[in-house]
């Protein structure tokens, strides 16, 4: 396959894998709250339904972006919501800090594991190299995102083989363990909705599609793409369930108990390039939106940007924690990024484009 062809259906589908996969999703953890809680037959379902959800509002987001011209979210937001643009605003910057800082966490509690420092150390080496891969901009955010995507789904494959060979019997009988009393798509709803919620943040990457076509089918792909990684853990978790579900990083439950200690260093250096990965998509996102406005701004003022919100994180990471974070900030966020985004998106985004009323107008 070549370049332009990987560019155009590929490439968005492993930006915003980058981006969803922070703390939380490669961890486990994310996991667990929305998913493994609901028990491991409900927990499959509710995947499903948000991985339904994920491609039909990045096919839509695509193609809107593509149509309008609107690389960057302050004008594909403004264009859609109208003089309510200001809201989504305010939801992605408390997204953008949330999810930043319970990547953070997760940064502090992998590196104290791996070389017994304290925590604040790991947050904030993770941070600064946020910062440096944010200053050079697009064009190397691509091309890292892109290698680490292969790396990081070569080693979730990795270690599923491994635990599959060793657990395969502990997972098949984990699905005789689910409750009928539960839900089977609200979890999978409210997942997609906080993770969808910030699509935006990857327009800039949609400069590469050029038809329609091209812009429907990325973003169907991109839906599938995103939860791969995180089916692979969680059938890799089965093998561990119930225990799973009190652990602040349960993917490290999963490694102790296999005993590959080589193989628990690189899942550990690929999951911490993971959360790199999200703070530079969440930040890069807020800095295209910036520039749009103030073109002649540097990429020092790009780094300035950076490293002022990488500094309100690591307080807000060190102060709660990363279980804390995820079981207290995520629920109103997640009804916010739904009302606001994701229903006008699949309501007036859909009309937009199939019946082609205004899109194209400037946003400012």
């Amino acid at each position: 396959m070549n370049s332009i062809f990987i560019k155009k259906y590929f490439l968005p589908g492993f930006i915003f894998q980058s981006l969803i996969i922070g703390g939380g999703y490669g961890t486990g953890r994310e996991l667990v709250e929305f998913f493994l809680t609901a028990g491991p037959v409900a927990g499959l379902m509710n995947m499903a339904v948000a991985t339904i959800i994920w491609s039909f509002v990045l096919a839509i987001c695509f193609e809107l972006a593509r149509s309008g011209q609107n690389y960057e979210y302050r004008s594909f937001i403004k264009v859609l919501l109208g003089k309510a643009w200001t809201i989504y605003e305010v939801l992605y910057l408390i997204g953008l800090i949330l999810v930043v800082s319970v990547m953070g966490s997760a940064s502090g509690e992998i590196i104290h594991d791996m070389f017994d420092i304290p925590n604040i150390l790991g947050i904030v080496i993770m941070m600064g190299l946020v910062g440096l891969i944010v200053f050079y901009g697009s064009s190397l955010i691509e091309k890292l995102f892109s290698l680490w995507s292969v790396i990081l789904y070569s080693v979730f494959v990795i270690m599923f083989i491994a635990v599959f060979s060793r657990f395969s019997d502990t997972i098949g009988m984990s699905f005789y363990k689910q409750s009928s009393d539960t839900s089977w798509i609200i979890g999978g709803i409210k997942y997609a909705a906080y993770n969808i919620g910030l699509a935006p943040a990857i327009l800039f990457c949609v400069r590469h599609i050029e038809t329609r076509k091209e812009a429907i089918i990325s973003g169907l792909i991109a839906g599938v793409i995103g939860m791969v990684p995180a089916f692979l853990m969680f059938l890799a978790m089965l093998s561990q369930y119930p225990k799973v579900l009190d652990a602040a990083v349960p993917v490290n439950i999963i490694l102790n108990e296999l005993g590959w200690d080589s193989l628990k260093f690189i899942f550990q250096i690929v999951l911490f390039g993971t959360f790199i990965e999200t703070g530079v998509g969440l930040i890069h996102g807020f800095n295209e939106r910036i520039v749009a406005v103030y073109p002649q701004l540097t990429n020092k003022y790009r780094l300035a940007i950076g490293i002022a919100l990488l500094i309100i994180s690591i307080f807000v990471a060190n102060a709660i924690g990363l279980v804390g974070l995820i079981a207290k900030g995520y629920g109103t966020l997640t009804w916010g990024y739904l009302i606001v985004f994701v229903i006008p998106v699949v309501t007036i985004g859909l009309w937009r484009i199939l019946y082609g009323t205004g899109w194209r107008f400037q946003a400012d």
